[in-house]
C-alpha cells in the first residue's frame, strides 16, 4: 500500500511539475494576434464636409488656395510592445490585448484622423509579430477605399527604443516610419537598440521554465500565463549576426543597431524611403541626468535627409522648452555633484538629501551625522543614475518626493525634465562648417501620442484619464517585474553601487510618480495638396508640419520676402541678408459635442465603441474655440560649441495679442536685427487657444507654502477612474521652424 501511495504521489508530483513546465515554456497560452480591424470606411460626403469647413475658415483668415491640413498621429503602441502589453494584464489593472487591428478602427472611427503609423517597439517584435503587423497595416489600407483618396492613410513603423545608463551611451527614442507598403519595398524586420534596460529583469527568467511556470502559477488571474507566453516568445528569438548585410540576415533573427549611426547605415543598406523621428527627448524617467544631443550632431549620428521631423509634444509630455536648470553639475573632470536648489527648481538628488535628514533627525541621531547621511544621499542619487531616488531612498512614497525634479514654469512638462536635452536646446545646437559634418539640426516639428492601448489620436476630448492615458504604468510598482527589496535601516541611504537587492530595472524609472504626469495625446498636422500616402510623406519630408497638444487648431506660418518673391511656408529653408518678414495666420479648434457621430455608430458595434472609443468619439459641433495668442519664439544657432546656449534662445522673443475673435487671428512681424547680427536665426510660433479643461495638466496638485515650496501634493495618480483630473491649460500648435540663414562671407 505504502508503495502505491509513493508512486501515485510521484506521479503526481511529475504531473504538477510537466504542468509548471507547460506554463513556463508558453505551451498552454495561445500567441496574441494582430487581428483584423472590423469598421467600414469612412463615408466620402463626411470627409469632404471636413474640408469644406477647413477650407471656409481658411478663406476668412485670408488664406488663398491653401493645401489640405492634414491630422495624424505617428507614434502609436499597440500590445506587441512590451510595456502595452504589461499594462494590457489584470496585475497592472488593464482590461486585455489591444492589437494593430484596434489601432486601425481607432484612428478612423474614434479619432477621425487622416494618417497615423504603428511603431511598437522594435526589440519585442518578434518575425511573427512583424509579419502579422504587416499583413494588419495592409489591411487597414485596403478598406481605405481610392489609393488616390483613401479616408485614413496607415504607415507602417517602429521605435528604435535606446536607454543609455549614462549621458555618454544615452541617445534615445526614434520612431522610424515607412512610406511604401509593397513586396520588396519594406524591411524583413524592424532594427532594435538591443534590450533596454526595464526588459532585463524580465530576460533573466527566460532560461527557466520552472521559474516563469511559477510565475505564471502565482499571477495566474493577473494574466501570468498570458506574461510567462509573452516572454518566451520575445525571448526565443535570436539576434542577427554582426557585420552581415541586412538582405543577407536570417529572416528569423532579432536586428540591432546600438547608436543612431548603426540605424541610418541599416537604413541606408535597405534604401526604402524613410523618415527617422526622435521623440521624448527631455523626458527624465528614462534620460539619464546630464545628457544632451552634443554627441548626436556629430558624423554619421544624424542623417539629414531622414531626420527631418522631431516629436516636440506627446501623451508623455512637452518636450520643447529649455530651461537654464539641470539635474546634476558636471565639471571639467567629469566629476558629477547635485546642484543646490532654486527658485524655480528642486532638483531630485537634493530631495534626496532632505528626506534622509528628516528620517535622521526624527531617529534621534545628531545633525553632524544627519549632515553626513544626506550628502551621501545626495551623491548617492547622482551615482545611480536615472532616478537615482529608487536606488538610494528605501520605503519612500510619491510625497516624500514633492515636486522635485520637475519644471514648474513649462507647459504641461514631461516628468522629471531634462531641459538640455530639450527641442529647442537640440535647435541651438551649431559647429562650424566642415565637409561632411553636420553643421545644425533643421526639424520641423511634430506632436504625437504615444498612446500604448492601440488608440491614435486620444486628445479630442478630456475623458477616459485611464483608458486614454498611459496613467496605468504607475502600476508597474505591483507587478512581479518591479520588485525592490526595502529591507535595511530607514534613515540610512542605500549604497548606490550595491543594486544587486533591485531585482529589476523597472522600479528605478518612478512609474508610480509619473504615472501622475500622462497626458492625452498630441497630434501631427500637414499641409498637402492631396490626402494620398505619398502627398503626406512628402509633406513630411518638406517640413510642411507642425504639432499641435491635441486640439486641431488650423495653422499657417509663412515668410513674405524671401529673394525671388515668392511666400515661403513653414519648414522652409532660405538664405537672405535683409529683414525677413512673415505672417501667421490661426484658428482655434472646434469645440466638441458628446458621444459618436453617425457614421462611427454605423460603421463598429455599441460594444466596440464603448470598448474602444468609451462612447466618446471625435465630434466637432461647428463653433471654434478663440486663439488668444501668437508667441513668437527666436532661436539663433551656435557658431561653435562653446558659445553659450541660454542667450541664444529668446522664448518668447515676441508676443502678438489675439482678439478672440472665433474666426481666427492674422498677425505679422519682422526681424530687423536680422541684417545687424549677421547671424542664422529659425523662427517658429505658437498658436495658443483660451484654457480649457485638460485631463492632467495640474499633475501633483501642490499647495505651496509661503516660502514658494511644494508643502504637499495631491497627485493624478492613486485617484478613482471616475476622477480625470482636471485642470485647466491653454493648448497650443508649434508651427515648424522657418530657417533664415545669413549670406556665406
Amino acid at each position: 500500500m505504502s508503495k502505491k501511495i509513493l508512486l501515485g504521489s510521484l506521479f503526481v508530483l511529475g504531473v504538477m511539475l510537466l504542468f509548471v513546465y507547460a506554463l513556463g515554456r508558453g505551451w498552454l497560452t495561445p500567441s496574441q494576434h494582430a487581428e483584423v480591424s472590423q469598421g467600414d470606411r469612412v463615408a466620402q460626403s463626411l470627409i469632404g464636409s471636413r474640408l469644406d469647413a477647413q477650407s471656409g475658415a481658411a478663406n476668412e483668415i485670408g488664406v488663398a488656395s491653401p493645401n489640405q491640413i492634414l491630422f495624424g498621429d505617428l507614434h502609436v503602441h499597440t500590445t506587441f510592445s512590451f510595456d502595452a502589453f504589461q499594462m494590457s494584464l489584470p496585475m497592472a489593472g488593464g482590461d486585455g490585448a489591444y492589437p494593430v487591428a484596434d489601432a486601425c478602427d481607432y484612428a478612423r472611427h474614434c479619432a477621425g484622423l487622416d494618417f497615423w503609423s504603428i511603431n511598437d517597439h522594435a526589440v519585442t517584435l518578434t518575425p511573427r509579430r512583424w509579419e502579422e503587423t504587416v499583413d494588419a497595416i495592409r489591411q487597414c489600407n485596403a478598406v481605405a477605399g481610392d489609393p488616390n483618396n483613401p479616408d485614413v492613410v496607415a504607415y507602417l513603423g517602429w521605435e528604435w527604443t535606446q536607454v543609455g545608463s549614462t549621458p555618454e551611451n544615452h541617445y534615445g527614442h526614434k520612431n522610424v516610419i515607412v512610406r511604401d507598403l509593397a513586396e520588396g519595398e519594406i524591411p524583413s524586420r524592424p532594427i532594435s537598440a538591443g534590450t533596454p534596460p526595464g526588459m532585463r529583469g524580465a530576460d533573466a527568467l527566460a532560461p527557466s521554465p520552472f521559474v516563469l511556470g511559477a510565475l505564471a502559477l502565482y499571477e495566474w488571474n493577473g494574466g501570468g500565463p498570458d506574461f510567462v507566453r509573452y516572454l518566451v516568445e520575445t525571448g526565443s528569438v535570436p539576434d542577427c549576426p554582426v557585420g552581415v548585410p541586412v538582405r543577407d540576415l536570417p529572416t528569423n533573427c532579432r536586428e540591432i543597431a546600438p547608436t543612431p549611426k548603426d540605424l541610418f547605415e541599416k537604413l541606408d543598406d535597405w534604401n526604402f524611403e524613410t523618415l527617422v523621428i526622435p521623440h521624448g527627448t527631455a523626458w527624465g524617467m528614462y534620460t539619464p541626468p546630464g545628457s544632451s544631443w552634443t554627441k548626436q550632431i556629430a558624423p554619421g549620428q544624424h542623417d539629414p535627409s531622414r531626420q527631418r521631423l522631431i516629436e516636440v509634444y506627446s501623451g508623455h509630455g512637452n518636450s520643447e522648452e529649455f530651461r537654464p536648470f539641470g539635474a546634476v553639475e558636471i565639471a571639467a573632470s567629469g566629476a558629477r555633484t547635485c546642484p543646490e536648489p532654486t527658485a524655480d527648481y528642486l532638483p531630485s538628488c537634493w530631495r534626496a538629501g532632505e528626506i534622509i535628514t528628516e528620517r535622521c533627525l526624527a531617529a534621534g541621531e545628531n545633525e553632524s551625522t544627519c549632515a553626513e547621511r544626506a550628502e551621501k544621499a545626495r551623491q548617492g542619487f547622482i551615482d545611480a543614475d536615472f532616478n537615482g531616488g529608487r536606488y538610494v531612498i528605501r520605503r519612500d512614497s510619491v510625497a516624500d518626493w514633492e515636486d522635485s525634479g520637475q519644471c514648474r514654469d513649462c507647459f504641461l512638462p514631461a516628468f522629471n525634465y531634462r531641459p538640455q536635452s530639450s527641442v529647442q536646446a537640440i535647435m541651438a545646437l551649431g559647429r562650424p562648417k566642415a565637409s561632411g559634418t553636420p553643421e545644425r539640426f533643421r526639424f520641423g516639428f511634430i506632436g504625437a501620442s504615444d498612446n500604448h492601448s492601440g488608440r491614435p489620436g486620444t486628445g479630442y476630448k478630456p475623458v477616459s484619464r485611464t483608458e486614454f492615458t498611459e496613467t496605468r504604468f504607475g502600476n508597474f510598482v505591483k507587478t512581479p517585474i518591479a520588485y525592490v527589496d526595502d529591507s535595511g535601516p530607514f534613515d540610512v541611504p542605500r549604497d548606490p553601487l550595491a543594486i544587486g537587492d533591485i531585482e529589476v530595472p523597472f522600479a528605478v524609472f518612478e512609474t508610480e510618480r509619473a504615472a501622475s504626469f500622462f497626458l492625452e495625446g498630441g497630434l501631427a498636422a500637414v499641409h498637402a495638396p492631396h490626402r494620398d500616402r505619398d502627398s503626406i510623406f512628402q509633406a513630411m519630408q518638406r517640413r510642411e508640419v507642425y504639432g499641435t497638444s491635441g486640439p486641431r487648431i488650423l495653422l499657417w506660418f509663412d515668410l513674405l520676402n524671401p529673394p525671388g518673391g515668392r511666400s515661403l511656408p513653414m519648414g522652409s529653408e532660405v538664405e537672405m541678408g535683409e529683414a525677413p518678414i512673415f505672417q501667421v495666420r490661426a484658428v482655434g479648434s472646434f469645440e466638441q459635442k458628446p458621444g459618436c457621430p453617425p457614421d462611427a455608430r454605423q460603421a463598429l458595434s455599441d460594444a466596440r465603441l464603448e470598448r474602444l472609443c468609451r462612447g466618446e468619439c471625435y465630434h466637432p459641433s461647428d463653433q471654434r474655440r478663440p486663439i488668444s495668442r501668437i508667441e513668437v519664439v527666436r532661436v539663433r544657432p551656435q557658431k561653435d560649441s562653446g558659445e553659450a546656449m541660454a542667450p541664444l534662445i529668446e522664448d518668447p522673443w515676441k508676443v502678438l495679442p489675439c482678439s478672440g475673435d472665433p474666426s481666427g487671428c492674422q498677425v505679422a512681424f519682422s526681424d530687423p536685427d536680422h541684417a545687424i547680427g549677421a547671424r542664422d536665426a529659425l523662427y517658429y510660433v505658437r498658436a495658443i487657444e483660451a484654457a480649457t479643461p485638460t485631463v492632467g495638466a495640474n499633475p501633483l496638485h501642490c499647495e505651496w507654502d509661503a516660502s514658494g515650496r511644494c508643502a504637499s501634493i495631491d497627485p493624478c495618480f492613486g485617484r478613482p477612474p471616475d476622477d480625470e483630473c482636471l485642470a485647466d491649460a491653454e493648448h497650443r500648435a508649434w508651427s515648424s521652424p522657418i530657417f533664415v540663414d545669413y549670406p556665406r562671407g
